[in-house]
């Protein structure tokens, strides 16, 4: 009977703290996203349903119902959401911009989750350009970054530029040069991710 009753009365202090964890957890992966966007990037991000701005932010906005929405955490599945902003500086053919060489590959950012996509989906390349693209994942799943010619991407054809196993909070890179004439893409092919819709198109411009 003593350890039934202290069975009963330890039950709401382990879900206690398993909210706890959870919690804990949302906490440091929005810290982490923080440094990732202030340091990697090097400019500020907005937040959205924070404040009001208009901006895809960091923690997200509050959609129809005041479902958490849009943003880093909350995935930009909500309604009225948006994705998290993310400003790879001047692009191709705007003032400003600036090739990536082999010698000096242009930086882009690119982020994996929270749910299967990528943000941005559609990225612009100059003709023949080096790009090292850093790709974050967001979220507890783990993605890949495969990269190339979209029906060599598609098809996931070993061989193609590729980096695997990019668990939740991790950044990992990939340098490629777009010397032909595209069509290119990335995706993701963990199982079942690509078939949702995981992947991105590639714009050559010039």
């Amino acid at each position: 009977m003593n350890d039934e009753r202290t069975t009963r009365r330890a039950a709401p202090l382990l879900w206690a703290i398993l909210v706890v964890a959870i919690v804990a957890l949302v906490m440091a992966t929005a810290a982490l996203a923080a440094t990732v966007f202030n340091r990697g990037l090097g400019r500020d991000m907005s937040l959205t349903g924070m404040g009001g701005n208009a901006n895809g932010g960091m923690m997200g906005g509050y959609g129809a119902g005041g479902m958490m929405s849009g943003g880093m955490m909350g995935g930009g599945y909500g309604p009225g959401s948006g994705p998290v902003a993310v400003d790879n500086g001047a692009q191709p053919g705007e003032s400003g911009f600036v090739a990536g060489t082999e010698t000096s590959p242009r930086t882009i950012h690119v982020i994996a989750g929270p749910g299967l996509a990528f943000n941005p989906a559609t990225i612009a390349v100059a003709r023949g350009e080096t790009v090292t693209f850093e790709v974050t994942t967001m979220g507890p799943s783990v993605h890949e970054f495969m990269v190339g010619p979209a029906d060599a991407v598609a098809a996931d054809i070993e061989g193609t530029s590729e980096v695997a196993d990019i668990g939740m909070s991790q950044t990992k890179s990939l340098t490629y040069t777009f010397d032909g004439s595209g069509p290119y893409a990335f995706a993701c092919h963990a199982p079942g991710h690509y078939e949702a819709g995981m992947k991105g198109e590639i714009t050559i411009v010039g």
